[in-house]
């Protein structure tokens, strides 16, 4: 996009940002848009200084809206999260709602990120103004308790305000169908089609969000909320998936566990409760939602770092006689769950592979103990997760299938076996990003669920006098050290998407011969070849010895994700591999 263009937009966004609030037909009481003028303020002096990096950033494109929805920086432009682009986005989904559904209804959920609860009441005022009733939650909640609530109300989608694990500087958008899985690829193509149709700002080319006053909306009933008995059924159908025999919840576990500022504490607190961890000890400064994330810039359970301070804290309780067994953190909308345990001087994070191993094994381990029929039973991981998957189904006897990545992939196995009156047949579901499932509660990953799992398999490995840590190596001593490794690389900035489309299209038209020295024998492109699934962005390559690298751009961030894969007979062995892995990947990716 040229300079012109971008000075224009950035014209007409003061003019109408700061000329009248009313613009989108939001009263002045309901959204203050201060900061926004004072952005748009801010770039245009710095443009006038021939400084207009800012501007092009904020402007350069429209946020896109994929199968994951909208995900950027809050702030001013159409390349942010704002009222304007999510009042934008709802429309479009509304009008889609009002195309496909009768008399459509709308789940709303907001993590705890900055200017969540605004953009949920912006949402809401939305789809109140195209006669679409929306059901909120009337505080933070975990991500998997906004797709339970779409299936318990009986609701057409779900919007959940989300960043995930991104910084603080980041919220999102996120989209669900009536299946409480997150939308297809062909609704969100649909949506965003219509999105695009669609202007920001009344009296434009384009027509713009209708709206309504949320408090009108709210008082006759096409806003209203989602009541406490929702998320006590949710916590129902968590406990549902217990594992544990009468007795065995009287095991001892010490446990330490943070929600990283964000949404966990009420329901893992409860849950944990109810199987027998009467006192859920925290870290201290992570209790509470604080969208700034002050005590970890990256709030992601996958990175050490966010683990700091409960790993300082089980430091402490160590020297001071009180050991504890267990750090557990789940992510700010709960979704995803990470874990440390000690390892003799130090404590060591269990990867997200090996999460979805260990529970693998321990779920099929207990079903197996109590006499079930594991040859009906089917589990399901992704094309980037770990290869040993497949020795744990070929141990216990299960079917094992492999979808793509994105946890709806896993969702979508789970309503095809409700659609056949299998849905019982489901047993598990893991991604190597830290997410898990068991249940057919939700059609999402649930930390919620994984994190009670976790906790009953701790104590069951603990009456066996080992740590997870030693449950995991006991694994690799079974079925051999196939470890992997999760490479993202960066494509910042207004060139970044088109590096990245440029890089793609490389990889597919010259593949290379080797990688780390070992050849190339086989290339997988999920978006050509007949793989069974859906066409994909995605390139394999697998090489010799059972190692393989899978490229794939992120669907909502700007950057190239490498999957590695190495096995080895020896923890030495498939480390020295995965490096020299990374080092041809980075170089291939260069």
């Amino acid at each position: 996009m040229n300079d012109e263009r971008i000075e224009s937009m950035l014209q007409e966004w003061r003019a109408n940002v700061e000329g009248d609030t009313l613009k989108c037909g939001f009263a002045p009481d309901f959204i203050k848009m201060e900061e926004l003028a004072a952005e748009l303020d801010a770039m245009a002096e710095a443009a006038a200084k021939s400084d207009s990096s800012a501007a092009t950033d904020a402007f350069f494109k429209d946020l896109e809206f994929g199968t994951a929805g909208l995900r950027g920086i809050i702030g001013a432009g159409t390349n942010r999260m704002n009222v304007y682009t999510v009042a934008r986005a709802t429309q479009g989904l509304a009008d889609y709602l009002n195309a496909h559904f009768e008399n459509p209804s709308v789940a709303i959920a907001r993590d705890s990120r900055h200017k969540g609860e605004l953009f949920v009441d912006t949402a809401a005022s939305v789809l109140a103004a195209n006669g679409i009733k929306s059901y909120i939650y009337p505080r933070v909640e975990p991500t998997p308790a906004l797709s339970f609530a779409v299936r318990d109300l009986g609701c057409s989608a779900g919007i959940n305000m989300t960043a995930s694990h991104n910084p603080a500087a980041y919220n999102g958008y996120k989209v669900y169908g009536p299946d409480g899985c997150q939308i297809t690829s062909e609704a969100a193509t649909e949506i965003s089609e219509r999105i695009a149709a669609l202007g920001y700002f009344a009296g434009g080319e384009a027509p713009c969000a209708k709206t309504v006053d949320f408090q009108k909306a709210a008082f006759d009933g096409t806003i209203s909320w989602i009541g406490e008995d929702t998320i006590q059924r949710f916590i129902a159908a968590v406990l549902d998936q217990s594992q544990e025999e009468p007795g065995e919840a009287e095991a001892p576990l010490s446990l330490l566990y943070t929600p990283l500022c964000g949404t966990g504490l009420e329901c893992v607190s409860q849950t944990l409760e109810r199987i027998g961890i009467p006192y859920v000890n925290v870290v201290p400064g992570q209790d509470l939602p604080n969208g700034d994330f002050p005590t970890c810039e990256y709030p992601n359970p996958e990175e050490r770092a966010a683990l700091e301070a409960g790993i300082e804290k089980c430091r402490s309780a160590k020297a001071a006689g009180r050991p504890y067994d267990l750090l557990l953190a789940t992510d700010p909308d709960a979704d995803r769950v990470g874990v440390a345990c000690e390892d003799g001087d130090d404590y060591t994070l269990i990867t997200g592979n090996e999460m979805g191993i260990l529970l693998m094994d321990f779920i099929a381990r207990k079903k197996a103990a109590r006499g079930e029929d594991l040859t009906r039973s089917v589990a399901v991981t992704t094309i980037v997760s770990s290869a040993m998957a497949g020795s744990i189904a070929a141990e216990y006897g299960f079917e094992l299938r492999r979808v793509l990545t994105g946890f709806k992939y896993i969702g979508e196995v789970i309503g095809r076996l409700e659609a056949a009156g299998e849905a019982d047949r489901f047993m598990f579901g893991f991604e190597e990003s830290y997410g898990y499932l068991a249940g057919t509660h939700v059609r999402d990953k649930d930390a919620v669920v994984a994190s009670m799992l976790i906790c009953q398999m701790a104590r069951y490995w603990r009456t066996q006098g080992k740590t997870l840590v030693d449950a995991m190596r006991d694994l690799y001593a079974k079925y051999g050290w196939w470890l992997n490794r999760t490479v993202p690389i960066a494509y910042p900035g207004a060139d970044g998407d088109a590096r990245m489309k440029g890089i793609m299209a490389r990889l597919r038209s010259k593949a290379p011969a080797e990688i780390a020295g070992r050849a190339v024998v086989g290339v997988v492109d999920y978006a050509h070849d007949d793989t069974g699934l859906p066409s994909a962005n995605v390139v394999e390559f697998r090489l010799e010895g059972d190692c393989k690298v899978i490229v794939r751009p992120s669907g909502t961030e700007p950057k190239i994700k490498l999957y590695l894969f190495a096995k080895d007979e020896s923890r030495d062995g498939a480390e020295a591999l995965l490096d020299a892995l990374e080092a041809a990947g980075r170089e291939l990716l260069g």
